[in-house]
């Protein structure tokens, strides 16, 4: 999933979609920087834990960008995709976008993000990601 990536040319589903909803706005009206922040992690984690075959945990947050504000009533969908797999790490790049206005629908990008997960066992420590499946 590149920067050209857009959910209107593309058959890949969102890992999670959500509307914010006003309890989840700051001072200014705009829904709050950390909600979006924990919704991109929870959907990073989905390609990340299915990839590693168990828990995961977020280690990194190696890159986020808010590109416009995000609104109550505002569709978000977050797309996550696996860019790099390690010994023990996975990253993921997450792309959000809102679909907005329903008397004249648009769809626009608000937020892309990296974050880096490693693989964990059941007490906490780090293990091997198991070779991907044929």
């Amino acid at each position: 999933m590149g920067d050209d990536f857009s959910p209107l040319a593309s058959d890949v589903q969102p890992a999670l979609r959500i509307i914010p909803m006003p309890k989840d706005v700051n001072w200014n009206g705009d829904v709050f920087g950390g909600w979006l922040m924990s919704h991109v992690d929870l959907a990073g984690s989905v390609p990340a834990v299915k990839r590693a075959r168990g828990r995961v945990a977020t280690v990194a947050v190696n890159s986020f960008i808010f590109k416009q504000p995000v609104s109550v009533g505002d569709l978000l969908s977050f797309y996550a995709d696996v860019v790099k797999v390690g010994r023990t790490s996975i990253t993921v790049d997450v792309h959000v976008f809102a679909e907005r206005n329903p008397k004249h629908p648009e769809v626009v990008k608000v937020t892309e993000a990296q974050l880096t997960y490693v693989a964990i066992d059941s007490q906490g420590n780090k293990r091997e990601i198991p070779a991907e499946s044929p």
